[in-house]
């Protein structure tokens, strides 16, 4: 039996609605074979209160040269890298593997506050990693970052952003416009046109993993040998799928429910395209 392979570098969360956790149940989700590189566990030291434990270079590199050896993937995440020694330890493994589909979700702030990039990764984020991207994902405060503090406020503003972005070397830019007021738009741009890719508004707090799930989905479907506008497209209408059915736990915010695009289906998202 021949099954597509997907590998997600990133960190695991304890709480298991996003990081590596999250994109192994969305790669699950969509019949492709997942793998993973843990870079940290992110889990709260009742003793310490330290809630971020890196992981050493030695340890992540035997973990991907492993499944370079034993699997093989066909589309590779990016998420939680964390440090600068990291993320150009990654990047030098991608280049020497010549690994394609690469979506790289520049992974900053957790929705449970923590802070998930040291500030002197974002240069070695910035300028050796999203430049090898297939596509990058980040969310508007993330867009932000990127781009040295540009506001974000409108959906003009995603669109200047997703121009800018695709300077700085990925072949798509993805900028997520959850936070902004209205329906749920992201816009998509490949450096000639842009697409917009809207769902319904959801109003809720459990969004824990949305940002992962919905890269991992993405990531999935290029594994499967779709175009990006149409991977995007297939990943909106599951996140949005899994933020309607979101779930409730004992405390803090919830997870998006990873089955409910399977279960429960169409979601009332639409695509368009703009020159």
């Amino acid at each position: 039996m021949m099954i597509k392979r997907a590998l997600t570098i990133a960190g695991s969360a304890a709480r298991g609605g996003a990081g590596i956790q999250a994109d192994l149940k969305t790669f699950q989700e969509f019949d492709v074979f997942g793998t993973s590189a843990v870079t940290a566990i992110v889990a709260k030291n009742p003793h310490t209160g330290k809630g971020i434990h890196p992981q050493t270079w030695e340890a992540i590199e035997a973990q991907l040269v492993t499944i370079a050896e034993d699997i093989g993937m066909d589309a590779v995440k990016t998420g939680m890298l964390f440090t600068k020694e990291i993320i150009e330890n990654v990047t030098e493994f991608i280049q020497k593997e010549k690994l394609h589909n690469l979506v790289v979700d520049p992974v900053m702030i957790g929705k449970m506050g923590s802070a998930l990039l040291q500030e002197e990764a974002m240069e070695a984020m910035r300028h050796r990693l999203v430049p090898l991207a297939t596509i990058i994902t980040p969310n508007m405060p993330e867009a932000s970052y990127l781009l040295g503090g540009k506001e974000i406020q409108t959906l003009e503003d995603l669109k200047d952003s997703a121009r800018l972005l695709h300077k700085l070397g990925p072949a798509h830019v993805l900028v997520k416009g959850g936070r902004l007021e209205g329906p749920a738009v992201d816009v998509l741009y490949d450096g000639e046109q842009f697409y917009l890719f809207e769902a319904p508004r959801i109003h809720t707090i459990h969004t824990n993993g949305a940002g992962c799930s919905y890269s991992a989905a993405i990531t999935a479907c290029l594994a499967k040998g779709m175009s990006v506008p149409d991977a995007v497209f297939e990943a909106k209408k599951f996140i949005t799928a899994g933020i309607r059915h979101s779930l409730e736990f004992k405390q803090g915010v919830g997870p998006t429910y990873h089955a409910a695009y399977r279960q429960y289906g169409e979601t009332g998202c639409t695509m368009r395209i703009e020159k």
